[in-house]
This record gives C-alpha cells, structure tokens and sequence, in this order.
C-alpha cells in the first residue's frame, strides 16, 4: 500500500493548499474536453513553463488515454509557437513602454 505524501504547499498552507489540490482535481476530471485532450492540453502548458516532471506525466497520460507520438509532436510545437509568440508581445510592450513607438527615445 503506497501512501500519499502531503504537497509541500499543503504542509506550509493548508487552507489554500487544500483549495489548491480541489481545485486540481476538478480540472483532471473529465468534462467537456475529453482525457486526451485534456492531457494534450496539460502538456503543451507544463512544456512551456519547463516543469519536466509534470510534463512527463501528462505525457504518460496522454499516451494512456490514446494519443499518438504525432499528436504530442503537434501539441508540443503549438506549445512552442504560442511561448514565442507570448514572449515577442511581452517584448514588444517593453519596448513600446521603454523604447517609444519606433523603438528609439
């Protein structure tokens, strides 16, 4: 019998801690998107804020629920595009805010 560690952030906070973990579950369950997508999703988000533990997870989940090496491909590339394309308008807001309009003060 494996026992379930407490999250470190429910031993330091256990009222939003516990929220937390509530919160979690629901958005694992299955609702309108289905397991795979679901975990595709997971996925592409985990890539990009470069949490490889829980990437390989939702990768492993994914897998589980039937996806294929072409469909993590894809949804790691949307992941990919999307970071860079975040990155450029949180760029480009520097440069507006510190650079004036044409890039140049």
């Amino acid at each position: 019998m494996t026992r379930k560690q407490t999250p470190w952030f429910v031993l330091h906070s256990p009222e939003f801690g516990k929220a937390f973990e509530n919160f979690y579950k629901v958005c694992e369950e299955e609702g309108v998107l289905d397991n795979k997508t679901r975990a595709l999703l997971m996925l592409a988000v985990t890539s990009v804020f470069r949490s490889l533990s829980n990437a390989e997870e939702h990768l492993n989940r994914a897998f589980e629920a039937g996806a294929t090496k072409e469909e993590v491909t894809e949804a790691l590339l949307i992941a990919v595009a999307e970071g860079a394309r975040a990155q450029l308008t949180f760029e480009k807001q520097i440069c507006l805010k510190y650079l004036g309009d044409n890039g140049m003060k």
